[in-house]
């Protein structure tokens, strides 16, 4: 079974280099501007409950379903979300955070490992029901965020977390080996975008 995961069109916030997790900011009009209709048959799309993920399903793929899942959005980085890096230099709990690599809880958000398990859980869930229901294209929009967190546990040949970072309206093609395993074995088929080469 194949399985694109893709991420959203740039934001306002991807542009100014500011934390976005649950903030629900819709899609710029230069990310607008970036995308065009994939041309691919898709019946549905999964997308996370923040809009920046179906405005881009919306444009890539116009004659497909839709489908919210809760528990793909992005991580939840709680008092630093709408900062820039800079603007929380003199944070004690930023400091905390940067220097454990990334991996403690933020202060009204997530740990790595917290946001990890949801969005494996999330994920392992969409692939099992859609194996069972004969699928042959899983097609998932969702954030950075759990693209990364999703393939550090799933994807094959293994990578660190932060080496399965896209960019925007860029993703991958994963071929799942069925039957499934626990959890399941998604292999890197190539690499995706849909930005017009012309932005």
């Amino acid at each position: 079974m194949k399985m694109w995961m893709i991420r959203h069109a740039e934001t306002e916030y991807n542009k100014q280099r500011r934390y976005q997790g649950r903030l629900d900011l819709p899609i710029s009009e230069k990310g607008r501007r970036s995308l065009a209709p994939s041309g691919e048959p898709v019946s549905r799309v999964y997308v996370s409950t923040l809009r920046r993920t179906a405005q881009t399903a919306r444009i890539l793929f116009p004659e497909a379903q839709l489908i919210e899942v809760p528990g793909l959005e992005e991580m939840d980085f709680g008092r630093f979300d709408g900062h820039t890096s800079e603007e929380l230099e003199s944070d004690p709990a930023y400091q905390e955070w940067i220097d454990s690599w990334c991996t403690t809880a933020i202060p009204g958000g997530e740990s790595r490992q917290q946001f990890s398990e949801r969005i494996v859980r999330a994920m392992t869930k969409l692939i099992e029901q859609a194996a069972s229901a004969g699928e042959e294209k899983l097609v998932i929009v969702a954030h950075g965020g759990t693209i990364m967190s999703a393939l550090e546990t799933l994807g094959r040949p293994a990578r660190e977390y932060y080496e399965w970072l896209p960019g925007n309206a860029e993703g991958y093609e994963l071929e799942i080996l069925l039957p499934l395993t626990a959890p399941p074995q998604c292999h890197v088929v190539r690499n995706l975008s849909f930005c017009n080469a012309t932005e």
